[in-house]
């Protein structure tokens, strides 16, 4: 069986301009030493992450501990938000009711589901029979949760929305889907 767990990024600083680069808060940052608790009882066998900041950020810490590198994949990056903006909730359940919908430069749900997926499916070969830690956002990691459970929706989405950092594991025997189980929820105030 392999394991895959899902760490979706602490709390990240609101008012930093540029999405890739945005650090996490003070709070992230002290939030992060839950995932290490979390995870700490488990044989992990790769870290691979998100090439943004507050995703690497919020694993760091536990691979160091186990004096692990992260391996980045641009596939599992943020959604690519559009000019009218990501936090209306109407946009959201929009984007929700109609995965190929996207806003002016921004990027749909079935882009995003695409090349997670991709990359999880290749994960899961490289990685067969092993335990995964990757370093994630609430929206690439709700695309993987609706693409194995089609009744994962928006609402599912609004709460791990809320979520920072939340882990869930998916386990699967070669790649077929089998479960998952939530380790962490911290709700944070968005």
């Amino acid at each position: 069986m392999t394991s895959v767990f899902f760490v979706r990024h602490a709390q990240p600083d609101g008012s930093w301009p540029e999405d890739r680069s945005k650090p996490l808060t003070a709070i992230g940052m002290q939030e992060r030493k839950k995932v290490i608790s979390a995870l700490a009882n488990i044989r992990i066998d790769a870290f691979i992450s998100s090439p943004y900041k507050r995703s690497m950020d919020t694993i760091a810490e536990c691979a160091e501990a186990r004096q692990m590198c992260i391996q980045t994949d641009e596939r599992f990056r943020e959604r690519q938000t559009g000019l009218k903006g990501y936090s209306s909730i109407e946009i959201i359940e929009k984007r929700w009711k109609d995965f190929d919908f996207c806003e002016d430069g921004g990027e749909s749900l079935n882009s995003v589901q695409r090349r997670n997926i991709e990359a999880l499916k290749e994960v899961l070969r490289s990685f067969a029979d092993k335990n995964i830690v990757i370093g994630t956002h609430g929206t690439a990691l709700c695309t993987v949760l609706n693409y194995y459970d089609a009744s994962f929706t928006c609402e599912g989405f609004v709460r791990i929305w809320h979520s920072m950092p939340y882990i869930i594991r998916l386990d699967f025997e070669n790649d077929r889907y089998i479960d998952r189980e939530e380790l962490l929820n911290i709700e944070s105030s968005h």
